[in-house]
């Protein structure tokens, strides 16, 4: 009987010892590690306290979207240690394949995507019945193949035809493809690239050419916005039929509302905004506490767009503060990452992906505070779960991949180890 028992106990470990082997093939960034657990935690409360008016959208129970929000971490949580136990190495060698497969994705998502939320920005995946945005696979292999042009382009960084046009024509025809059914997306991908190549040494003058191009349709657009705009009636007017086409009209709409929001409280455009605005001011310093948010009832998209001024309704000034200071201490123990890297292409691919996600927290924290226009972005980690959410996952656990090796190679004498 005694013999069987040990046989059981080999062949079935215990929990203990699984959880311990789990952690000692944990590696990288500590605090990143801390700082992915602290979002999740967050999200699960915020998650679970916005979706009052979604679950009554659908008959649903909130306990349901906190299940599935619960199911997402814990993919996600997944992805992150499966992620971070390849070495970064790998990551260059596949970079170039799904640059390229993503072209023809966002080609498809362009003429042949789901509609969801007035925008053709998603695939249905047919076996699982899921959806996602091709635009968060473009731009994570995007980044990585960039940071894999920008090892390997260093001698020749400064030259024009050799060192810049290599990099920038994969942002271009990224940016140029996402811009249609996501302007906001294509913007943030362009501002990140323009960092990441100021890091990697790229000309300044080629750099400042490239923004002063793509600040022509930009600044057209908000002169656009200005001109077809009335006052008295606090509505668009009239379009030409050139303007009415694709999401030309919503790209208006939205820089109309963020110019006129300040001025004109009672156009129905701006419900969106003021709801927000009075999340933000119900909130006060401490907040009305966990679970507490009114306006969750009547703010659109609080679970994801506008979930950070449910934060700071419920957690107050204090908690908003402490969500800008965590995804602080990120950016800054990725740049730690970023240093302490002696291999050109895990240097840079760490700085991509922590700016991007960094900007894009941002830029959803600002657009709930009414600082930018509405972008459609989710805040990295406490948004509702989703592709958006997993893709993120996935690039903190290359971020922790390169921060993985960095450990192994201070704990001894560095091997030279391919990089592209």
């Amino acid at each position: 009987m005694a013999d069987n028992v040990k046989i059981k106990q080999f062949f079935t470990p215990s929990f203990t010892e699984v959880s311990n082997n789990l952690v000692s093939k944990t590696k990288g960034d500590k605090v990143i590690w801390a700082i992915v657990i602290m979002l999740t935690l967050i999200s699960l409360l915020v998650v679970y306290s916005s979706t009052g008016s979604l679950a009554y959208k659908y008959s649903k129970t909130t306990e349901s979207y906190l299940f599935k929000q619960f199911a997402f971490i814990i993919l996600g949580v997944v992805i992150i240690y499966f992620a971070h136990r390849v070495n970064y190495t790998i990551y260059a060698r596949v970079a170039k394949i799904l640059f390229f497969l993503s072209i023809p994705l966002l080609l498809y998502t362009l003429f042949f995507g789901v509609q969801l939320n007035a925008g053709s920005r998603w695939i249905k995946l047919p076996v699982i019945n899921m959806t996602f945005q091709t635009s968060d696979l473009a731009r994570l292999s995007l980044f990585m193949y960039l940071s894999r042009q920008l090892s390997r382009k260093q001698n020749v960084i400064k030259d024009f035809k050799k060192g810049f046009l290599p990099i920038i024509i994969p942002v271009a025809i990224i940016c140029i493809l996402i811009a249609p059914a996501n302007l906001s997306t294509a913007v943030l991908i362009g501002g990140t690239s323009m960092v990441l190549m100021f890091i990697g040494r790229v000309n300044t003058k080629h750099m400042l050419l490239t923004i002063g191009i793509a600040a022509i349709p930009v600044l057209l657009l908000f002169s656009i916005a200005v001109k077809y705009y009335d006052k008295q009636e606090q509505k668009t007017k009239d379009l030409p039929a050139i303007l009415s086409m694709g999401r030309i009209p919503t790209w208006i709409s939205r820089i109309q509302t963020f110019i006129y929001s300040k001025k004109e409280d009672g156009n129905e455009k701006l419900y969106q905004i003021n709801q927000a605005k009075i999340a933000v001011a119900k909130g006060g310093w401490v907040g009305k506490g966990p679970g507490n948010s009114e306006q969750r009832n009547f703010l659109p998209h609080s679970y994801s767009d506008f979930i950070y001024a449910i934060i700071i309704e419920e957690y107050g000034l204090l908690g908003g503060a402490f969500i800008i200071f965590i995804y602080l201490v990120f950016l800054y123990r990725c740049i730690r990452v970023y240093q302490r890297c002696p291999y050109a292409f895990g240097a840079f691919l760490a700085l991509a992906l922590s700016f991007t996600l960094a900007i894009q927290a941002i830029a959803n924290m600002g657009v709930a505070v009414n600082v930018f226009p509405n972008t459609g972005v989710t805040l990295p980690l406490v948004s509702m779960g989703g592709s958006s959410f997993l893709f993120t996952c996935l690039s903190i656990g290359i971020i922790l991949s390169v921060a993985r090796n960095v450990e192994q190679l201070e704990g001894k004498q560095p091997v030279v180890t391919p990089e592209a």
